[in-house]
């Protein structure tokens, strides 16, 4: 345990190096919390508690650019190399990784918090258990989707190209960035098949509506994300390189795409039953309703 800790005190340390973890970490986050915030919601406490949700899912998802990317460049700097020379594991590396970022974005996550209610006045803050738990299994579950590329790519450049493929599905089609249910309808349809859409009307159900962790949209968030990171935190320990020369096998790419099946699953089932879209648009048409005072609900903290 106290090997563990020393080496994500070191992965802590050398994260903060990275110029592309600060910017998708701490630089990107604040901007979208201000012009959700500031802008859309235009201050009103409500409005600000209704993107709040899509705000931190941003903050999630944007951990895995960092990781990724931060790896990759450890590997070809001779970095990992190093580390192999000790009795470190893969498995050692990758979850030191995942705790280190988790750590690192947990007090992004805290000061949209403070922030929200010290400038805008929001004052209170949903069920803060259920968006916890969404915050803590979305870190782990887009760190391991990191991890996975991280795995796969041989070079910065091509890792940077995956990540941008990636990135603009999750945070354009999901509802993160734009209101799912203000989308074109097959859009709406396709992003049921994205982890970033469960994550982002999860945590709005647990901060706008204040839904208990055992409700039955949090719980499918919660457990698709965490099915989700268990696989692909297992295939990138398998995948996991310590030298820059060594290469990866031609399948692995297809494996990596298999990590997607639980969510193409749950796509047909969200497509077929339409439960996560009406949920949206129920919270969506709530936050259009006339106005009403930003009091706490019954089971909200």
């Amino acid at each position: 345990m106290t090997n563990f800790a020393t080496l994500t005190r070191m992965r802590i340390q050398l994260t903060l190096r990275n110029k592309m973890f600060l910017f998708f970490s701490v630089i990107m986050p604040f901007g979208f919390f201000f012009l959700y915030a500031g802008v859309i919601a235009k201050g009103i406490p409500r409005g600000v508690r209704y993107f709040l949700g899509p705000v931190m899912a941003l903050t999630v998802m944007g951990s895995f650019w960092g990781l990724s990317a931060a790896l990759v460049m450890f590997r070809e700097q001779g970095i990992l190399r190093r580390f192999h020379v000790t009795p470190v594991t893969p498995s050692d590396m990758l979850a030191s990784s995942i705790v280190a970022n988790y750590v690192l974005t947990l007090p992004t996550v805290l000061m949209e918090f403070l922030l929200a209610r010290t400038v805008f006045h929001v004052t209170h803050f949903g069920d803060l258990f259920s968006a916890f738990l969404l915050i803590t299994i979305g870190t782990v579950s887009f760190a391991s989707m990191g991890l996975v590329v991280a795995s796969v790519t041989n070079t910065m450049q091509e890792t940077q190209v995956i990540n941008q493929l990636i990135w603009l599905p999750l945070i354009f089609l999901s509802g993160a960035t734009v209101p799912l249910v203000s989308l074109p309808q097959v859009v709406k349809h396709v992003g049921l098949f994205l982890p970033a859409t469960y994550l982002v009307t999860g945590l709005q159900s647990a901060i706008f509506t204040a839904a208990a962790p055992w409700g039955p949209d949090i719980l499918l968030a919660l457990c698709s994300l965490a099915v989700w990171a268990l696989l692909t935190f297992f295939l990138s320990a398998q995948l996991f390189r310590w030298e820059p020369e060594s290469k990866i096998p031609r399948r692995a790419k297809l494996l990596a795409a298999a990590t997607a099946i639980p969510f193409l699953l749950l796509g047909i089932w969200g497509n077929k039953t339409n439960r996560t879209l009406s949920q949206a648009q129920a919270m969506f048409d709530s936050f259009n309703a006339p106005s009403k005072p930003d009091a706490p609900s019954g089971n909200a903290h």
